[in-house]
């Protein structure tokens, strides 16, 4: 079977719809409204699906990657929007160097965890 496919794109939950809306749009996605439950983010053609439902065991076991270019910009960029200030629940985990590269982590408001990572080799 031969794909062409053009995007993959997860669906979230959220605990508290709105701050989780705020919080990406904080981070420099586009937020596109699709209903009152729903919102497409999307950075550069890369995006999720935010939806208005927390599980509590689908959110606290879900985590998303995105590949960087460079994951020291992003780190400091990621420091300079403070976050952490403004969102109670949101944690930043500093840069890990692994065999694969190196990454860091952003936990959510409703405590989805994202890593953020660079690869050695492409």
């Amino acid at each position: 079977m031969k794909h062409q496919a053009k995007s993959i794109r997860p669906f979230i939950g959220a605990k508290n719809f709105e701050l989780s809306r705020s919080f990406y749009c904080d981070l420099g996605f586009k937020e596109i409204i699709i209903s009152n439950d729903m919102c497409y983010f999307d950075l550069d053609g890369f995006g999720f699906y935010l939806q208005n439902a927390f599980v509590k065991d689908w959110i606290e076991n879900t985590m998303v990657f995105m590949e960087v270019e460079n994951v020291n910009q992003f780190w400091n960029e990621l420091l300079d929007l403070g976050l952490t200030s403004k969102y109670s629940n949101v944690k930043l985990v500093p840069i890990r160097e692994l065999e694969w590269g190196k990454e860091c982590f952003v936990h959510d408001p409703s405590g989805i965890l994202w890593h953020f990572g660079e690869f050695k080799i492409k």
